[in-house]
């Protein structure tokens, strides 16, 4: 469609003319009216000739079929519009509609046509029938024999008037000089003469002599113009609408006398001859209107077949609306449950009872329906309250897991099995064991309840883990704790041990070793010969050096099995590292230790001797590896930076050189004891750091530096100590 018929049919006009056609009330008061107006122009058509002004001759009964014929058009209009919403719509019951239009339209048309075939021939033979010649003449010759009988019975008049006329005026004087003789002579010329009644009148009408038999008419004073007429000699003879003639006639001999006479005639003459006169004239006229009135008759008989039509239409679409209406809303009631709308229903009260029944079954199915699916819904969210829950509790366990599926495909992973596994962020969905972790393939062959300890290697670190393989219905779930702290923890308390054992029996003989190298040179020195005397000095030299070597072991050996508690107490911990970086300093002269302090004072609640332990050790530890490569390369310049940040609650230490960095592997053990790469290292350092800061609720990371080859150590303290030896703080020595 066009956009200007678009806004054609958008102007409010046009929308209210469709919304009054669309108005049930509106089309019953047309299609009421319309039908009145019909029956009314079929009265009038079918109304004698000369029944009054409204003649069907006239233009009032073509003005009222034409105005009918407009409305008519109207209701047609309406119901056209309403098939052509139907054919438009997409209605489930639009086509059934349309087939009970259909079929009710065919049947007003079916009797329509056959009267059709039918009034061409009988209305166009009537109308031709009654302007033939012989009822043409039939109707004239009927006006023209009442009008010679009134002919005659005026000639009559004529012919005796006259003569009785004369008689009076002969015997003029000799009634006046008889006045009492008058009413007798005129009673024997009105008997002579066959009039039952004669009178002599004056111009007032007043009755001067009367002559009347017993059957006489009654008087009747004749009008003005009767007068008028007899004093030009004439007899006049007016017409009284009844069925007697009567004569005016002057008499000469008398001074404003009149002669009146009376003849009746047959009963109802007067009334027929009007009438066929009437008809006579209405006949011509109808004669020669013969076009108009088959207009008349075909208009009446098209706008009588319309109105049915219409009828027709309009009864179609109210029976169709009785089931079609019923039938939609259970087809788009279906529709919604298809939607997945179980909540629909249909309301079969006003409904047919063939149809409420159908209705009802819908009802019932669809609670049925709605009442199982409620079921199905709680049960699944029953079944999703379980499943999150399980999801909740692996992903919240500490241990990893991994569930298989018959193909050995991984079908779920907590998160602690990605993280542990180094899984992508789906968890490694759809792959296979030997992709992700080929560590685990033969424990995950090797049977039911199969149950190992595995090295796992991920970039640089290596964790211990426990793993164990569950077989379940068509697949194995495979769950694994991380050991490493475990089996770290286990191997201190080890080492620990064997430290006090070691420290306990070394400790003892190296006093006595030390005091009795020492006396000997005393003693003895003098009583060597002097060929020998340097050979005696470098052994007791050796002797002594040693010793102290071992002693000094020997007392790490003893710091590491007895850590004692820390002493906590209020520090600063700006002072603390400025302290181990000017010990440093004076210890490695050539290598540039620098230090990047915040611009405020740092409080922390701490042992001052152990976090300053532990710094010199991570300080030495970093000089020790720069001056291991400068050893290899010479003209690198070897530096050390500090720097002390916090971190909210919490004051963190970096420590980066530029040495010989990490190894590739095995750096989570370099922590534990006896663990160096160093050849001289006891590998009690950096376990001595980490235990002191576990004992002060802080830890240790270590990594690569983050510029050039290097190491980068990462000491993380809380700034208020959440060990068990804070309860009671000591000040600060």
């Amino acid at each position: 469609m066009t956009e200007p018929a678009q806004t054609l049919l958008q102007h409010p006009l046009v929308l209210r003319l469709r919304a009054a056609l669309k108005s049930r009330v509106v089309l019953g008061v047309g299609y009421g009216v319309a039908c009145a107006l019909t029956g009314l122009a079929i009265l009038l058509a079918a109304a004698p000739p000369a029944s009054g002004p409204v003649a069907p001759l006239g233009r009032v009964i073509l003005t009222v079929l034409g105005l009918n014929l407009v409305l008519i058009l109207g209701l047609m209009a309406a119901a056209a519009l309403r098939i052509y919403e139907l054919i438009d719509s997409h209605d489930p019951g639009a086509r059934l509609h349309l087939r009970f239009v259909r079929l009710f339209a065919l049947a007003a048309l079916a009797p329509a046509a056959v009267v059709f075939l039918f009034y061409g021939v009988l209305v166009s033979r009537g109308v031709e029938n009654w302007f033939n010649e012989r009822v043409q003449t039939v109707v004239e010759n009927s006006a023209t024999v009442f009008r010679s009988y009134i002919d005659e019975q005026t000639g009559y008049i004529r012919d005796h008037v006259t003569p009785m006329a004369a008689d009076l005026n002969r015997e003029a004087e000799a009634m006046k000089a008889r006045p009492g003789s008058v009413e007798e002579y005129l009673s024997a010329l009105a008997t002579y003469h066959a009039f039952p009644s004669a009178y002599l009148i004056d111009r007032d009408g007043r009755i001067l002599a009367r002559a009347e038999s017993p059957n006489a008419p009654p008087f009747t004073a004749p009008p003005a113009a009767a007068y008028a007429a007899a004093d030009q000699g004439e007899i006049y003879i007016p017409d009284f609408g009844a069925d007697v003639m009567r004569g005016v006639y002057r008499l000469r001999a008398f001074e404003n006398v009149y002669l009146y006479v009376t003849r009746p005639l047959q009963q109802g003459i007067m009334g027929y001859m009007r009438e066929s006169e009437g008809a006579l004239v209405s006949y011509r006229e109808t004669a020669q209107n013969r076009e108009r009135i088959q207009t008349i008759f075909a208009l009446s008989y098209a706008e009588t077949a319309l109105l049915v039509l219409v009828g027709a239409v309009w009864l179609g679409l109210a029976a169709a609306n009785s089931i079609t209406g019923p039938v939609a809303r259970l087809v788009q009631a279906a529709g919604r449950v298809a939607g997945g709308d179980l909540s629909a229903r249909v309301d079969a009260d006003s409904d047919p009872e063939e149809i409420a029944v159908l209705s009802r079954a819908f009802n019932s199915m669809t609670h049925d329906l709605q009442a199982q699916q409620e079921a199905l819904r709680r049960a699944g969210e029953e079944a999703e309250a379980r499943r999150r829950f399980i999801e909740t509790v692996l992903a919240e366990v500490s241990a990893g897991v991994i569930g298989l599926d018959g193909q050995g495909l991984i079908r779920v992973a907590n998160r602690q099995a990605v993280g542990l596994l180094a899984l992508s962020s789906d968890g490694g969905r759809g792959q296979t064991l030997e992709d992700v972790a080929p560590e685990l393939v033969e424990l995950a062959r090797a049977g039911e309840d199969a149950e190992a300890e595995i090295d796992l290697v991920r970039g640089r670190d290596t964790r211990r883990l426990r793993v164990r393989a569950s077989p379940t219905e068509g697949g194995l779930v495979l769950t694994f704790d991380d050991v490493t702290r475990l089996v770290a923890a286990q191997r201190n308390a080890a080492w620990r041990d064997v430290a006090r054992r070691i420290a306990h029996e070394i400790k003892n003989p190296l006093t006595p070793i030390q005091l009795s190298a020492e006396r000997l040179r005393r003693k003895y020195r003098k009583d060597i010969a002097p060929s020998d005397v340097e050979v005696f000095d470098r052994c007791t030299d050796t002797i002594v050096r040693q010793v102290g070597d071992i002693g000094r072991m020997v007392d790490e050996f003893s710091a590491f099995a007895r850590m004692p508690a820390p002493q906590f107490a209020m520090l600063d911990a700006g002072e603390l590292l400025r302290a181990a970086v000017f010990a440093q300093r004076v210890a490695s002269p050539d290598i540039d230790v620098e230090l990047v302090e915040p611009g405020e004072t740092v409080a922390l609640w701490a042992d001052n001797r152990m976090i300053g332990q532990a710094l010199t050790n991570v300080l030495k530890n970093a000089a020790e590896a720069v001056e291991a490569r400068r050893a290899a390369e010479p003209r690198i310049k070897g530096k050390v930076r500090v720097r002390l940040i916090v971190d909210g609650e919490v004051a963190v230490v970096e420590v980066e050189d530029n040495g010989v960095g990490l190894p590739a592997r095995d750096r989570d053990r370099l922590t534990e004891p006896y663990v160096t790469t160093r050849e001289k290292g006891t590998g009690l350092g950096l376990a001595i750091v980490k235990r002191i800061l576990e004992d002060h609720g802080g830890d240790l990371e270590l990594g690569d530096a983050r510029s050039g080859k290097g190491a980068l150590a990462i000491l993380r303290l809380p700034l208020r100590a959440s060990a068990p030896g804070s309860a009671r703080p000591v000040a600060a020595e």
